[in-house]
């Protein structure tokens, strides 16, 4: 007898352990070369986000009426709000006693506070006389027109959708209270009585 093994018969392939078919490596080279479990190579591949594409500005269009109509909803009430109250000041003169309330710190000290003379100043600036508006309190008619400024600016941003900061640094705010404090201090003097009221 022969004592050589017989050939074995052809028997499918394991799929347990046959590689897929397909291009690629197989056995020991394949193992190395995609390990199992998330990697470099098992993840897609993406773009970096870059400042434009990480902030989506939706696309505009046609009229946004009422959304717009919403933004303008507070500089308006607040432009009615103030002319309201610039209309009855121009109508009711301060300058006749008994309309309106006494300055608390100028009836009980007598010194005049940075606000006082602010009525008449509102009233005299309704009219048109800036002089006297000046002269009755100047840090309000200058508070004014920066009410005007700061208004329209708010007004145009809230049209354009963009939201109004202004951020002053400490520096401006106490620039702002020094001012207003010299303002307090050579009205009550004699020779600033021409900012008095």
């Amino acid at each position: 007898m022969d004592a050589s093994p017989t050939p074995a018969a052809a028997q499918p392939p394991d799929s347990d352990t046959s590689p897929p078919p397909g291009p690629g490596p197989t056995g020991p080279a394949r193992a190395e070369a995609s390990p199992p479990g998330p990697g470099p190579r098992t993840v897609p591949p993406t773009g970096c986000p870059t400042p434009d594409s990480a902030r989506s500005v939706p696309a505009r269009t046609g009229w946004d009426g009422p959304t717009r109509l919403r933004r303008l909803a507070t500089p308006l009430g607040i432009l009615a709000a103030v002319a309201g109250a610039f209309a009855y000041v121009g109508t009711v003169d301060p300058n006749e006693p008994g309309h309106y309330p006494v300055c608390p710190l100028l009836k009980i000290t007598g010194v005049l506070c940075p606000g006082c003379g602010g009525l008449r100043s509102a009233h005299a600036f309704i009219h048109g006389d800036l002089g006297a508006a000046f002269s009755a309190n100047a840090v309000a008619t200058v508070g004014y027109f920066l009410f005007a400024v700061v208004w329209v600016l708010w007004l145009v941003r809230a049209w354009r959708g963009q939201p109004l900061r202004i951020r002053l640094a400490p520096a401006w705010w106490w620039g702002i209270g020094a001012l207003l404090l010299i303002f307090s201090v050579v009205r009550n003097l004699p020779f600033g009585s021409a900012l008095a009221p």
